[in-house]
């Protein structure tokens, strides 16, 4: 990474007293549209609901979508990573995936409540995740042009905090102004699913909207003389791919140790969102509209905490913040399962406690990686990140549904997302945290 004012900025708040950052972050906010509403809370609530048929084997389904679109993500990720930094249109790239989600999520509006559009909508879901992992490897990589040593660890929380209010202020938008009413906005009912098909529209709109300011205002990379590489074809890629990870084996062990650890727990915290709402409602007696309410208080405290401990990433260090924080979620689920008789209080004491430690871990993983990343090599070592999380995204899902059925009751799915925070966690430790400067 270059060490330039026109890149890095100032010390206390990069590019221009911090209009990079905040153009950066944006992005964060406006991803919220697909985090929030398409994968978690809205759209995947929707195509597995009875509309579609039988919600056992939609839920396969889907879960088979997600799959194939993770191994393109596995695939691909590094490589397109890898030429962005060699062309130096990491922003570009960044843009075109950008809004080619967008133009995904809006296409949802088509999906209607019938069985016959249950094939569109699982592609459409597919694609969008393929192409949004694409622009996060991007997105990731451009951290360190809008930060510095002393403050990437606060501009990583910062982001990761936009994402979670960005996530909130949509949330509310289309729950009271569409989902909730009988009559929404606009007359929009929730008749033949229009309620949740418009609410795509809104996200679609959302996303694009909060991604101008990065695209108008962060400078497009430019890779030191130092660190160019060669411009090479695409399955050239590969083979520069193989050699840079046998490499990076070699001769940084530390970090290759980083991207396995990360990627398992990173699959753990992702867990706890993912099946979140799914205990709420089987096992905690939560309606639709109470799982959207908890979402909601969760994403505020999420991004309070992130926010907050992103400050102290710059100060004791990202690896002390992720075994702290991963070392709290684990005894907050425990806490959730050996407390679950006492109904749905416990889940909003123990499940919102979880939420204080989630965010920290993730910006912390991030930040951690971002300053052990050697110049010019941020968007391939990010795509490492992701293809490396994509690898084990199978690991909290099947542990979830092993310990359900072998116990036949939903709580115990609990232990299962614990066990692989654990297992990431004792991966973690023994991880060196030296790191190399960002400027």
């Amino acid at each position: 990474m270059t060490g330039t004012a026109e890149h890095r900025g100032t010390a206390e708040y990069p590019t221009s007293a911090g209009r990079g950052v905040i153009a950066w972050s944006l992005w964060d906010g406006g991803s919220a549209a697909f985090n929030a509403v398409v994968t978690t809370f809205v759209f995947t609530v929707y195509l597995t609901g009875s509309s579609f048929g039988d919600k056992d084997v939609i839920s396969a389904q889907l879960g088979w979508a997600l799959a194939i679109a993770g191994l393109l993500v596995a695939l691909l990720a590094p490589i397109t990573g890898q030429r962005s930094d060699a062309s130096g249109r990491r922003k570009l790239w960044l843009g075109v995936n950008t809004f080619i989600v967008v133009g995904l999520t809006a296409a949802m509006f088509f999906v209607q409540a019938s069985p016959d559009f249950l094939l569109l909508g699982l592609i459409l879901l597919a694609a969008g995740t393929v192409f949004y992992e694409f622009a996060t490897v991007n997105y990731n990589a451009m951290l360190g042009q809008v930060s510095t040593p002393r403050t990437i660890g606060r501009v990583s929380g910062f982001g990761w905090s936009m994402g979670y209010f960005g996530g909130i202020v949509l949330l509310l938008i289309l729950y009271f102004g569409f989902i909730h009413p009988d009559v929404g906005l606009f007359g929009v009912t929730d008749a033949n699913g229009l309620s949740v098909r418009v609410s795509m529209l809104i996200a679609a709109a959302w996303f694009g909207l909060f991604a101008l300011p990065l695209l108008f205002r962060v400078k497009e990379y430019t890779a030191p003389a130092a660190t160019q590489r060669e411009r090479v074809g695409f399955f050239r890629s590969y083979v520069l791919l193989g050699r840079d990870v046998a490499a990076l084996w070699r001769n940084d062990r530390q970090m290759a140790l980083f991207l396995i650890a990360s990627a398992v727990f990173r699959d753990g915290l992702t867990g706890v969102f993912q099946f979140g709402g799914i205990l709420a409602a089987g096992t905690f007696g939560f309606s639709s509209g109470d799982v959207i309410i908890f979402a909601i208080v969760a994403n505020i405290i999420a991004g309070i905490s992130t926010v907050l401990v992103g400050r102290l990433d710059d100060r004791l260090g990202a690896k002390n913040v992720m075994v702290v924080a991963l070392s709290g979620t684990i005894v907050a689920g425990l806490a959730v399962f050996f407390f679950a008789t006492g109904g749905a209080t416990m889940f909003w004491i123990f499940g919102l406690l979880m939420c204080v430690f989630v965010g920290p871990a993730q910006s912390a993983s991030r930040s951690f990686l971002a300053r052990s990343i050697p110049a010019g090599r941020e968007g391939e070592i990010f795509g490492l990140y992701a293809t490396t999380g994509k690898a084990a995204t199978f690991l909290a899902p099947t542990l979830f549904a092993l310990f359900v059925s072998l116990s036949g009751s939903q709580v115990w799915g609990i232990l299962g997302i614990a066990l692989v925070l654990l297992v990431g966690l004792l991966l973690l430790i023994p991880v060196k945290s030296r790191q190399h400067p960002l400027a």
